[in-house]
């Protein structure tokens, strides 16, 4: 599938717009999750093994998910579990409907396989979520994997009532998701990175578990690729006190690698977040710190440059429990999330792990001992 994608379908969708693509697939994702017919078609072709991991309470049919941001609008729930994904995480979404930044604001640098964004969490906001989210749940074709939702600032609100803002989305999307992940770490809403701040962290985390009750939802943060190991450190002293549930490893980068490349050239000269490719060795390093930092104690879901099983399985290795993709699925097609459940697969029966639990860390273990 991925070849008959690169070959032939990838170069078609390439010669439009990144961003009037994206949303031309979504509604083609749209229509199949509306018609259950269409969606058990799809998952015929394209469906997942199984590779179970328990986590956070929840079982994950298998360790691959769809990253936060193809899916903002809660437009294509069903479908993700039928691509073969184990898990989605929807959003960005803020309290109040924002239209993102003008476009265009979707650059793809092909030749280094990497696109930069800056959308700026356009979505309709939190109401407009939930709303789609209960009506999924009473088509009752609701997905057999976990569903997260990715919370983000919105760009009206000043920094000094951030904590109000994500608690307002919190509050109408608690009980339509399995966990949630806190966005402070995007580069694409002004300021929004201040918020990675131990002390303006802790105050929107304590206001989310003032919201989140006894039958606690599980709560992550996602953090930047380009903060210091001892920024990361100290969003690490919150995770007792503020019962954080694990950590997104990683956000996009405001860094550029260098190229030969003109086009992609160009692509680095907008303003945005870097994702593909080039943020794998750094998101790699981050998950593997963090991993150490808290004895493999933290789940990590591990995100940044995954396009085959050995970049799945790197992140693996080095902490991370689960993994996620987004512009891997942009390059490597509707195939991708299979093909990395096998590959997968075939590493732990040649390098002799029984479960993928006893994968997790295994490279970061062994670089500590040498």
């Amino acid at each position: 599938m991925s070849w008959f994608y690169r070959r032939l379908l990838r170069p078609t969708l390439f010669a439009e717009d990144a961003e009037i693509i994206h949303g031309r697939t979504l509604r083609g994702l749209n229509w199949v999750s509306r018609h259950p017919m269409a969606c058990e078609a799809v998952e015929s072709f394209l469906a997942a093994p199984a590779l179970p991991i328990e986590l956070f309470g929840l079982r994950f049919p298998n360790p691959i998910g769809l990253a936060a941001g193809m899916d903002k609008q809660g437009e294509a729930v069903p479908a993700w579990a039928a691509l073969g994904f184990g898990f989605s995480e929807l959003g960005g979404v803020t309290w109040h409907a924002q239209p993102g930044n003008p476009m265009p604001r979707v650059f793809r640098a092909v030749a280094d396989e990497a696109i930069v964004n800056r959308m700026g969490f356009n979505n309709d906001g939190a109401v407009a979520l939930a709303q789609a989210l209960t009506d999924w749940r009473a088509r009752g074709n609701w997905p057999n994997h976990p569903v997260g939702i990715n919370l983000g600032k919105s760009k009206v609100t000043p920094l000094e009532a951030a904590a109000a803002d994500y608690a307002n989305s919190f509050r109408v999307l608690r009980d339509l998701a399995d966990f949630f992940v806190v966005n402070v770490s995007s580069p694409n809403t002004p300021n929004l990175r201040q918020l990675q701040d131990k002390a303006a962290l802790d105050e929107i985390l304590a206001a989310l578990q003032a919201v989140n009750g006894v039958a606690a939802k599980p709560i992550l943060v996602k953090v930047a690729p380009d903060l210091t190991f001892e920024a990361l450190d100290e969003i690490l002293e919150l995770v007792r006190p503020r019962q954080i549930a694990g950590v997104v490893a990683t956000n996009t980068t405001i860094n550029r690698p260098e190229t030969e490349d003109p086009a992609s050239r160009r692509a680095y000269d907008e303003t945005g977040g870097l994702s593909g490719l080039p943020l794998r060795a750094r998101s790699t390093e981050v998950i593997r710190h963090l991993y150490r930092q808290t004895r493999g104690t933290l789940p990590i879901i591990g995100v940044g440059g995954i396009f085959d099983a050995g970049d799945a399985w790197e992140k693996i290795t080095a902490g991370a429990s689960l993994v996620q993709v987004y512009t891997g699925l942009v390059y490597e097609g509707p195939g991708l999330a299979g093909e990395l459940v096998r590959g997968l697969q075939q590493r732990l029966q040649s390098d002799g792990f029984a479960t993928l639990r006893s994968a997790v860390g295994s490279a970061a273990n062994q670089a500590r001992k040498d």
